[in-house]
């Protein structure tokens, strides 16, 4: 509620963008532990059919889970950063940080780039908490 007075548009999108990625991120997790059950049932009888089976199923859960790069957890950073700048309800230092964090996790999706995707992630790890501070403190009367 917070930006979507001030960017209404921009938030609208970061919170598509926002609730895709974490659907994708759930779906990647829940195809691990699906597919763990039956490769490691199949590697007791035949360890090489496991390995051909698993090979199969980890470019889906790689893809469901934005290892090819992080396309949709940076724009979402990105368009909420962008979006608080905009509205100018939080502090400017969090908001450059968002914009770094989010453009470095967008470029990841170029190939030669992708090992950028740590670096983007513990960006956003801090990104996060000093979010999470800054709404708190913003309305301590919410927390409890």
């Amino acid at each position: 509620m917070l930006l979507q007075v001030g960017a209404p548009a921009l938030m609208q999108v970061a919170t598509v963008i926002g609730i895709i990625w974490a659907g994708s991120l759930i779906a990647s997790g829940m195809v691990a532990n699906a597919a763990l059950t039956s490769v490691v049932a199949l590697n007791t009888t035949d360890p090489s059919q496991a390995a051909l089976t698993w090979q199969g199923i980890e470019p889906v859960i790689d893809g469901l889970g934005n290892a090819n790069g992080e396309i949709l957890g940076g724009l979402m950073t990105l368009l909420i950063s962008l979006a608080a700048l905009r509205a100018g309800e939080l502090p400017k230092g969090l908001n450059i940080l968002g914009l770094l964090v989010g453009a470095v996790g967008v470029v990841t999706i170029i190939p030669a780039l992708n090992a950028l995707v740590a670096v983007f992630g513990l960006g956003q790890i801090i990104w996060f908490i000093w979010m999470g501070i800054v709404l708190l403190r913003s309305n301590p009367g919410k927390a409890a």
